[in-house]
């Protein structure tokens, strides 16, 4: 058996590589994550041989062991299957860790506990053979066995999540959390795989949708796993780890599309205002309400410079690919005309407060008419802030350009 240790994350983990290891490169490696699974470790182990057996294929097993106490390192060596130690926690550290020990062309990873059938890797090795560069499993076409999910992930939590995933980065995917699935390494290794726990498993769908990356699915088979314990998965923790991924990685539903959202609305009920109040079905609209619409367009322009910002840093990071359209928006949206927009509205707010000070002059600083008053001076703020806001702004994204090119 080999035995190499891993430590770190998963972004770039280090190999003790074994000198055991050489000869002839196996075209697939099967790589399943282990924490404590004695229960169904040798199982799953005899499974993935008779799968590559029956289908012909030259593979190799690969056991990513995170920790186990229970003696699931003996079991693999005991199966004959090439054990790799992986000191940081977590399944993405796992899983990484066992890709990047892995020898094969193709990578099918699958949960030790005896829930996915190895047996059946045929079609996700002759779709990979196709030329895909992820194939996904997908229990929903497939069959879900009695008793194998609970009620929770199945009707709530996998289509919620796997629909915010198809909306949000127009992936193919219908079911994001399989956890057998296999991909060609050299897909993998390209995306850059940065999480370390149970998100690991959108990421990889997310990037391989945003690399444009050839992905297909095939339909699967959920049995009830065979452990005495308790999963590790914890439902409301980890899809909440699941969402809050896929809104960190969509700058577009985060921010961008909110922002426009707020700040078109905030447009439309200010200038509706700005005239004077308005009164539907006995209910009258003033300048409390010209305050709320105002500071929607001010939220609304943030949020848009923080989708620009954020895009912008997760390209240059490589967490992105790269984007025609951000690219476009550099081309046309120089410093200079940052700065000249920028001037444009500081002077529009300028203007408006200068008016509303000779107004309150002539008055002899007294009393004014505060619904008369608030009319001038709200827009007049609000311009302003917008206007020092896109010159500070223009000067940052001169910055995230910079280091872009």
């Amino acid at each position: 058996m080999t035995i190499q240790t891993v430590a770190g994350s998963c972004v770039r983990p280090l190999v003790r590589q074994s000198t055991d290891q050489e000869g002839p490169t196996p075209e697939v490696s099967i790589v399943m994550p282990c924490l404590n699974e004695a229960d169904t470790l040798a199982t799953c182990i005899r499974k993935a041989k008779r799968g590559l057996g029956e289908n012909g294929i030259d593979g190799e097993i690969i056991v990513a062991d995170n920790g186990s106490t229970d003696g699931s390192q003996t079991i693999a060596f005991e199966e004959g299957a090439r054990l790799v130690q992986i000191r940081a926690r977590g399944y993405g550290n796992a899983l990484m860790g066992g890709i990047t020990a892995a020898r094969g062309k193709y990578v099918i990873m699958g949960d030790a506990d005896d829930s996915y059938d190895f047996i059946s890797i045929g079609p996700f090795v002759a779709k990979l053979r196709d030329g895909y560069d992820l194939v996904m499993g997908n229990r929903f076409q497939g069959r879900i066995k009695p008793g194998a999910m609970p009620l929770l992930h199945r009707y709530l939590g996998n289509p919620v999540l796997s629909g915010i995933g198809r909306l949000f980065f127009a992936s193919p995917c219908g079911d994001f959390h399989c956890g057998l699935r296999g991909f060609s390494k050299d897909a993998i290794l390209k995306m850059d795989l940065q999480t370390t726990g149970m998100e690991f498993a959108s990421e990889m769908v997310v990037k391989a949708t945003l690399f444009k990356m050839r992905i297909t699915e095939v339909p699967t088979t959920l049995s009830p796993d065979g452990r005495s314990r308790p999963p590790h998965l914890r439902s409301w923790r980890d899809g909440w780890r699941h969402l809050r991924f896929l809104l960190l990685y969509s700058p577009r539903w985060l921010f961008l599309i909110p922002g426009i959202v707020l700040m078109l609305t905030g447009l439309i009920v200010g200038i509706w205002l700005l005239p004077g109040p308005r009164t539907i079905r006995g209910v009258t609209f003033d300048v409390a309400t010209l305050l709320y619409s105002m500071a929607a367009i001010f939220i609304g322009f943030q949020a848009v410079l923080f989708a620009i910002f954020t895009k912008t840093f997760a390209i240059h990071e490589g967490l992105h690919p790269k984007d025609s359209s951000l690219n476009k928006w550099y081309r046309f949206f120089t410093l200079e005309k940052g700065l000249l927009t920028g001037t444009a509205l500081t002077t529009i707010g300028l203007i408006g407060s200068v008016y509303s000070l000779s107004d309150w002059a002539s008055q002899l600083f007294g009393s004014l008419d505060p619904v008369r008053t608030l009319r001038v001076v709200i827009p007049s703020i609000l311009s302003l802030i917008l206007g020092l806001q896109t010159v500070l702004s223009s000067f940052f994204l001169s910055v995230l350009g910079m280091g872009r090119k």
